[in-house]
């Protein structure tokens, strides 16, 4: 990289935290601030604890301590400004939200949130903390915008436990994990920073139908995975007659036996002319294509058919790995739409990746619910900066190679500057991170909610 490629990435950060900076109060949280940023995007071969990245931007691990546990800034703020940001940059009428957990196994009991429950990122039971996340997918591109912590019952019934973490009085009582995807959703529909009309995720929430009805009662259009074991209803369940019972009280209309059946039954009992080949997304080993088909249902409530809803059915080309969803979207939708907005769901499981190894999303050691809410929104930071950088740079033109002549390129940087080997690797690996994965967006256009 030649000096003048290093005043651009210089500048790029500049101009980046000058648009946060005013949303973390007093002066000396607003250098703090910059210095932790730079800190995550430059720490590269250690963990970005709060000693390494005071090495590396010349400052002390104190004050990046008190900036994740002391300080008074709001991190919701933050976020809010986030959203402003990515908005001119992301916003696309073929956008997506997308819903998902990231966990991060801990030891120990003190650490905010940390409890024995079923751990993603080990795929089984351990100790850890539980973070929900929204995500905004679109053709442009993606990134994390909101977070929070999940607190289990074991916390919100002990509370000289969650005032010891610092877990604010209005966070004391329990949510579960719909229930706070849903509220990161209506916060970012309020900021109305940024916009779409249908909401993704796995079947963690496909399989509620409370979370179902509540993104309904928003005017969101849905595409969420549920197990094979959900059950639904033909769209007209057939009745038996209820026949005379004598002069006693008229017998009640039964349903047919046999009509209730799983998503897996019904999706196994079509014919193979039903299916048909879609490409959703481009993957890092080229188009990622499936074999998709649609049947009109009505969704089980309380044992009862309910609502009417499109069932949707993916399985690879070869018939392996089925998968199922469940939709809200109108009877006209078109399957590429369907299927579209299903496959924006799994960007964001790169995108935990990207962050964690870009920016440490998962390397704090903290324990306080400030801290986790900090340092979280931070890494957000870091995200939207390095997808920023890549958009201004072009992806031709990001640089990927640092040169050693130039300052900053090696060791640690001096005050004040941003050092130029880690952001420019991790810009131009963001670049690709980006590409792979990415949703194609429909050859129909997303119909609006």
């Amino acid at each position: 990289m030649d000096g003048a490629s290093f005043e651009r990435v210089y500048d790029n950060f500049q101009d980046f935290h000058a648009f946060f900076a005013a949303s973390f109060g007093r002066k000396q949280w607003r250098e703090h601030s910059r210095n932790y940023l730079q800190g995550l995007l430059v720490q590269a071969g250690e963990r970005r604890n709060a000693e390494n990245l005071s090495e590396s931007v010349g400052i002390s691990a104190r004050a990046m301590q008190r900036f994740l546990t002391e300080a008074r800034w709001n991190d919701d703020a933050v976020i809010g400004r986030l959203q402003e940001y990515l908005a001119p940059r992301l916003a696309h009428p073929e956008a997506v939200w997308v819903l998902d957990g990231s966990d991060f196994p801990k030891q120990g009991r003190k650490s905010v949130g940390v409890a024995r429950q079923y751990c993603g990122r080990l795929g089984k039971v351990a100790n850890c903390q539980a973070g929900m996340f929204l995500a905004y997918v679109s053709p442009l591109g993606r990134a994390l915008v909101d977070k929070g912590l999940y607190l289990p019952g074991s916390w919100v019934s002990d509370q000289d436990r969650c005032a010891a973490a610092g877990v604010p009085e209005e966070r004391r009582s329990y949510r579960s994990k719909t229930e706070l995807a849903l509220e990161l959703l209506e916060r970012a529909l309020g900021l109305g920073h940024l916009k779409a009309g249908w909401v993704a995720g796995d079947d963690a929430f496909g399989m509620s139908p409370t979370f179902r009805e509540s993104l309904a009662g928003l005017g969101m259009r849905y595409v969420l995975d549920v197990p094979g074991s959900t059950p639904a209803w033909p769209l007209d369940p057939a009745w038996t007659s209820p026949g005379s019972q004598g002069s006693g009280r008229p017998r009640k209309p039964r349903l047919r036996d046999g009509q209730r059946r799983t998503m897996e039954q019904r999706s196994d009992e079509l014919p193979d002319e039903a299916w048909r080949e879609i490409t959703v997304a481009q993957g890092s080993q080229g188009p990622r294509s499936y074999m998709f088909c649609t049947q009109r249902v009505r969704v089980t409530r309380k044992g009862q058919p309910g609502q009417e809803a499109w069932a949707v059915y993916r399985r690879n080309l070869d018939g392996s790995e089925p998968r199922y969803y469940l939709s809200n979207a109108a009877e006209d939708t078109p399957l590429e739409t369907l299927a579209y907005v299903g496959g924006s769901r799994w960007p964001i499981e790169t995108e935990f990746e990207t962050e964690k190894g870009d920016v440490g999303l998962d390397e704090y050691e903290t324990r306080s619910w400030a801290g986790w809410h900090h340092h979280i929104a931070m890494c957000l930071l870091g995200g939207a900066f390095l997808l920023g950088l890549q958009q201004a740079w072009g992806e031709k033109d990001a640089p990927h190679h640092p040169s050693p002549g130039v300052p900053g390129g090696a060791g640690n940087a001096a005050p004040g500057t941003v050092r130029t080997g880690g952001v420019a690797a991790v810009a131009g690996g963001y670049a690709a991170a980006q590409r792979a994965g990415a949703p194609l967006p429909p050859e129909t256009p997303l119909r609006p909610p």
